[in-house]
């Protein structure tokens, strides 16, 4: 398991709170280029050898802090069904990811990921996100498709335009492979039947 997996408590989850509070605000006030571990040591209250023997090293921490900032802190928004809930989901995603701090905390999230941990986090918290839209759907009776369909078809092509292709990026684009995945074609059937 990763240092970023930990779930710390006690004395070890105020000094991760401490230290990502630290590198949040000094990121803000001297920029993130600026950063260091004393500096960040000294802001949080902690040696750097705190730092260092948690973290590694500083694109560690600055991943660490990243992938935090990249869980969603709510549920998605329940619009009444599938069609508007994927695509006001979509939109708020795109919106989020493709701004320049979205975009500098997935550089910073893959960067200190040697073991492709945190990448795999960052997917897991939208694949949450996708199930949660999905189940609120299948409850009211909706025909939808598979949590892996909407990640492969929706989620993966916005975050590959996000990363190489951003120019014409917009919500009209998110929309648009929402609305495709949800066409009850045979090739998407087949789909669901694989994510099952």
């Amino acid at each position: 398991m990763s240092r970023q997996m930990v779930r710390p408590g006690g004395r070890s989850a105020r000094v991760q709170a401490a230290v990502h509070a630290a590198v949040r605000e000094l990121a803000s006030e001297v920029g993130r280029d600026a950063l260091t571990v004393p500096m960040i040591a000294q802001r949080a209250g902690v040696t750097p050898s705190t730092i260092y023997r948690r973290w590694g090293d500083l694109q560690e921490l600055l991943s660490d802090v990243a992938v935090e900032r990249l869980r969603p802190d709510t549920a998605p928004g329940d619009h009444g069904a599938l069609p508007s809930d994927l695509a006001a989901w979509a939109e708020q995603f795109l919106d989020e990811m493709s701004s320049p701090s979205g975009r500098a905390y997935i550089r910073d999230a893959l960067l200190g990921d040697p073991d492709g941990g945190n990448a795999g986090l960052c997917s897991a918290y939208a694949a949450e996100q996708v199930d949660v839209i999905l189940s609120r759907a299948t409850a009211r009776g909706e025909e939808a498709p598979g949590v892996e369909t909407v990640m492969d078809h929706v989620v993966a092509p916005l975050m590959y335009r996000i990363l190489f292709r951003p120019d014409g990026l917009d919500a009209a684009y998110a929309r648009q492979l929402v609305a495709a995945v949800l066409v009850p074609t045979a090739d998407h059937r087949e789909e669901k039947l694989h994510d099952q």
